[in-house]
């Protein structure tokens, strides 16, 4: 999978005002702690994550979604009428019908002669969305393109919160739920563009990619709707075992197509899932731990903007310069890998 026209004309995330701390989380969770006498700081200590961020109650996707999508028009030289195709990426989504791309495509305020969809596909989607985005530049079907995400983790984790409480559970039996403590809130958007719409100088170029899908694995990660909230159990172990291995062979076709090497990628930014992914996933690659940008610390998982926030948090810090090369290691449940090469 290669690009030739296709660049990042401009990338911003938006975060939620308010946080959520683990210590928060478990103090909420204090009868559960005491009848199973689990230790207190378990939650941040398994998961390296001290706090999350949640958009206020009643929040949708499409508001999230189009907040993010506002601020990086606002960032952009180029103007809504000018985006020909919009995707939101997003595993949380308004409602079934209609795609929440339409309500955050209206908010947003962009043209009439754009075509709209939802591209979910767990945390890989944003990157599905870049991919889409670029194909259909390099195709000439298009010249301009965005893609959004806007990650809502608030009614998952309060959901999981009064589950646990409701139910009487063993130690054993709370496995399922634990991964969902760790998810959080926020969104990106990315405006991607032919190069011949930029002006002279460095570009954020789409240089090439290689993909993977292990679906045997797609039971280790479920979720769904719950009443009025959200529900999702996952065997943390495996899909930890699994994810790694299908990274391993993932890289493995990167090097071949992009003609990269371990050592070539100036930054690594991987999914943010916690501390022991991290850890994992870079010994099990065989990758350099130091050339990672990780924000799972004070973001937790925020979904299909996982990914994306880093990179986006990591050029706004200055971490990534004009002229970097950056490999974005996408994985989500179903079990698929996507990653994707850029030339900053």
């Amino acid at each position: 999978m290669k690009f030739s026209h296709a660049c990042i004309e401009s990338l911003t995330a938006v975060l939620p005002d308010e946080i959520w701390s683990s210590a928060q989380i478990e103090e909420r969770l204090s009868p559960l702690y005491e009848r199973l006498k689990l230790p207190v700081g378990r939650l941040e200590l398994m998961t390296g994550i001290k706090e999350r961020r949640m958009w206020p109650a009643g929040t949708l996707p499409s508001d999230a979604s189009a907040t993010a999508g506002r601020a990086v028009l606002a960032r952009s030289g180029l103007k809504a009428p000018q985006v020909e195709a919009f995707i939101h990426s997003a595993v949380s989504r308004d409602m079934l019908e209609p795609a929440t791309a339409a309500f955050a495509h209206h908010k947003i305020g962009l043209g009439p002669h754009t075509q709209i969809f939802d591209l979910s596909n767990a945390c890989l989607g944003f990157l599905n969305g870049l991919v889409t985005i670029g194909a259909m530049i390099d195709a000439g079907q298009i010249r301009c393109g965005m893609v959004v995400s806007g990650e809502n983790g608030r009614p998952l984790v309060e959901q999981t919160v009064q589950q646990l409480l409701a139910r009487t559970l063993t130690r054993n039996e709370i496995k399922p739920f634990f991964a969902n403590l760790t998810i959080g809130s926020g969104a990106v958007a990315a405006i991607v563009c032919h190069e011949d719409l930029l002006p002279a100088g460095p570009k954020h170029r789409l240089l090439a990619g290689a993909y993977l899908a292990a679906t045997e694995h797609s039971l280790l990660c479920q979720g769904d709707t719950a009443g009025s909230g959200l529900s999702m159990q996952t065997d943390s172990e495996q899909l930890l075992v699994a994810g790694v291995e299908v990274a391993r062979a993932t890289w493995a076709l990167f090097e071949k197509e992009t003609g990269w090497t371990r050592s070539t990628p100036d930054h690594l930014i991987c999914h943010q899932v916690g501390s022991t992914h991290r850890r994992k996933l870079y010994e099990t690659v065989g990758l350099d731990l130091a050339k990672d940008f990780s924000t799972f610390e004070t973001l937790g998982n925020t979904g299909s903007a996982a990914l994306p926030t880093a990179l986006a948090l990591a050029a706004e810090q200055g971490r990534v310069k004009a002229g970097d090369k950056v490999a974005l290691l996408g994985i989500g449940s179903g079990i698929n890998s996507l990653m994707l090469a850029v030339e900053w």
